[in-house]
């Protein structure tokens, strides 16, 4: 029918328009470093007070803001061609349908309905495009502050906890479902030593305070202690990563993207089979272990529901601390005083007071509504929960009612870390997002993932090193590789 041609012809015209338009999206794409160069020099050429380095990012990041609201214009010229050219359409059909015309009435109601419908996506693209701007500045300025700087991949499966020792040298722990433990060297990225002593998932790593000692936890339902020596390889120089990143912030990735584990790095290395203790009392799965202030005591956390308390030289059992209704997901000791904290999935945590050696008291924290996947102490009288809830609690031991700040995310959250000299919350999610909030709540940076970087899978766990000058933050997840990341902190501050 000639309505059909007409329609059809209507259809090639407007689709001949958008590849016309699309070429000229990238031909003004690639020219423009040409049209920008002359005001670029120009800037460059007047005197400012500001440092160079910060002018020639501020130059980047005006020139982003120009590019995207460059093709956010283009985009708009061509949806607006598309509604003309609906419009069109419209009225053709209105006067060829079966030969009959549409009333004025309901052509109007027809074409307004088509219009509507193009307005709307104008409106999305619209948003999307500003989102891209501001995902973009703060993409950019959160690469400035958090840096990528070491992977470390040998494991051959997901990687439960990361630890960094608290003595010299200064070495890197990780635990893995593979049933190993590995101590990497934070610089150079190499295995220094392994730990395959247990015959289940090793779920957690932690260093002791004073002695080059580690306690391991395992799904085979015992904790370990095992000591190491190591010497550190000389560091070579460190490859700048943060210019090498993509600029998407969100890709997704397909399990054949993750590290190759099939290479084992750790074979190299000196291996450990056989601890100095074992600690055995528990039921079931040991899914946490820590150390007590001093070194002499240790904490397990175990799904038969109970936290039993060590005496460290004579692998003996001192309290079994019994009171949660489910299974345990966490452990934690204070750094300076006898108290230790245990979560579980029966929504609570417990805070339990071995200050007095006659007798020991426990206190309930209830708030969350899901599993407490950690809790942990910081400064002076503080504890901050996190939850599959989707929440972070900040509390204060003094007031057990209710929390002093509640953070809310977009992901269940795993163990957290605290970086106790700055009050800063270190997050890891579900989602592979690591996100970095103040005590009072206030979020002060995501973690920079992109196409070539960042964690692949759900990450499980955070450690602070405050004092390390190369890495101060350490994330693990079950991608199989543990992340050290460099966080400017007074900048991070600044920014807040």
């Amino acid at each position: 029918m000639p309505t059909e041609s007409g329609s059809c012809s209507a259809a090639r015209q407007a689709k001949q328009k958008r590849k016309s338009h699309s070429l000229s999206i990238r031909r003004t794409n690639s020219s423009e470093q040409e049209r920008t160069g002359l005001p670029r020099e120009m800037l460059e050429g007047q005197d400012s007070k500001l440092p160079s380095s910060v002018r020639s990012t501020l130059l980047e990041l005006f020139g982003q803001i120009e590019r995207e609201f460059e093709n956010l214009y283009i985009e708009n010229l061509e949806l607006r061609r598309e509604i003309d050219t609906l419009n069109e359409r419209l009225a053709a059909e209105g006067q060829g349908i079966d030969g009959a015309e549409l009333s004025k009435g309901q052509l109007k109601t027809k074409a307004s309905h088509s219009t509507s419908q193009l307005s709307q996506k104008l409106k999305t693209t619209y948003k999307a495009s500003t989102s891209k701007i501001v995902s973009s500045f703060k993409t950019t300025t959160s690469r400035a502050i958090c840096q990528l700087v070491k992977e470390y991949i040998g494991h051959r499966d997901g990687i439960w906890d990361v630890s960094v020792a608290r003595t010299q040298p200064v070495v890197l722990g990780t635990a893995s479902a593979d049933h190993t433990a590995l101590l990497w060297s934070i610089e150079t990225g190499k295995c220094l030593v392994k730990y395959s002593g247990h015959v289940g998932s090793v779920n957690s790593i932690k260093f002791h305070p004073s002695e080059q000692l580690a306690l391991t936890a395992s799904g085979d339902q015992t904790a370990h202690i095992w000591r190491y020596m190591v010497q550190l390889p000389v560091p070579q120089p460190i490859a700048d990563t943060s210019q090498q990143i993509s600029g998407e912030d969100e890709v997704e990735f397909s399990d054949k993207d993750e590290p190759d584990g099939d290479g084992d790095v750790s074979s190299d290395c000196p291996t450990i089979r056989v601890p100095l203790t074992s600690l055995k009392s528990h039921q079931g799965v040991v899914i946490a272990a820590d150390w007590l202030v001093g070194g002499k005591q240790a904490v397990t956390a175990s799904w038969d529901r109970t936290a039993n308390l060590y005496d460290v030289e004579t692998s003996e059992l001192v309290h079994s601390l019994t009171g949660h209704d489910q299974e345990l997901t966490h452990c934690c000791t204070h750094p300076n005083q006898r108290l230790v904290v245990t979560s579980s999935r029966d929504t609570t945590f417990r805070l339990w007071d071995f200050r007095d050696p006659s007798i020991h008291s426990v206190n309930v924290f209830q708030g969350h509504t899901d599993t407490v996947t950690s809790a942990v102490f910081t400064v002076g009288d503080n504890v901050v929960s996190g939850s599959d809830d989707r929440t972070v609690k900040v509390w204060d031991l003094k007031n057990m009612r209710s929390p002093i700040a509640t953070i809310r995310t977009d992901s269940a959250i795993n163990r957290i870390n605290v970086c106790v000299g700055q009050k800063i919350i270190a997050l890891p999610h579900d989602n592979r997002q690591v996100r970095l909030f103040d005590m009072s709540g206030v979020r002060l940076a995501r973690l920079p993932r992109s196409n070539r970087q960042g964690h692949r899978r759900m990450v499980c766990c955070s450690a602070w090193s405050e004092d390390h000058p190369i890495c101060n933050l350490f994330t693990c997840g079950f991608d199989r590789q543990a992340i050290g990341w460099n966080i400017n902190i007074p900048a991070l501050l600044q920014e807040k």
